[in-house]
């Protein structure tokens, strides 16, 4: 039998990933639970990630994608000027308040890296991405201080099963922006 050509069978493995974990956490992806959601031969699966770490890199790196895009979609990186405290509580406030699921499945995939350290590289490079993206804002150091609040500020929203206070985050956030014009 030739073989069936089928060049979105790897992102549709991904994809299939992603929703195993959304559904039954880290401990539920298997390569088999994962080509039965992907409804793909469990060859496939092996064949294009050898190991589940090589899986979880790449899922980790598809939803790494979701907070870039609320940033680079909110305009806030554009900007030279502004209150940048409150476009990043704003450009928080829009991703927790988006599809909480891929939050909490960002962060699952993220925090599993603490115990697979084939993750720790994706989720560096997310991280000096990121804070890169917002040194066009403000100096290095404080970028990524700002990503260290902005993490913590949405594990306590999503570990504490509470509401996002954008208040709250745009005066935290505040605090640790230097300003520009001492007096």
């Amino acid at each position: 039998m030739p073989r069936r050509h089928d060049p979105e069978r790897r992102q549709r493995i991904i994809d299939a990933a992603i929703r195993v974990v959304g559904a039954k956490g880290i401990a539920g992806l298997s390569h088999r639970s994962v080509a039965a959601e992907a409804d793909v031969p469990l060859g496939s699966t092996t064949y294009h990630f050898a190991t589940l770490d090589d899986l979880m890199v790449a899922a980790l790196r598809r939803t790494n994608e979701g907070f870039g895009k609320v940033l680079a979609g909110s305009g806030l990186l554009l900007r030279a000027d502004g209150d940048l405290a409150a476009d990043l509580a704003r450009a928080l406030g829009a991703w927790l308040g988006g599809d909480r699921t891929g939050v909490e499945l960002e962060y699952e995939l993220y925090l599993a890296a603490l115990r697979r350290p084939a993750l720790r590289p994706v989720a560096a490079e997310w991280t000096e991405e990121t804070a890169h993206l917002l040194s066009g804002r403000t100096d290095p150091v404080t970028a990524r201080t700002l990503l260290a609040l902005m993490d913590g500020i949405c594990l306590q929203v999503l570990l504490g099963g509470g509401t996002y206070d954008e208040d709250f985050a745009r005066e935290a956030l505040a605090r640790v922006i230097p300003d520009r014009h001492p007096s």
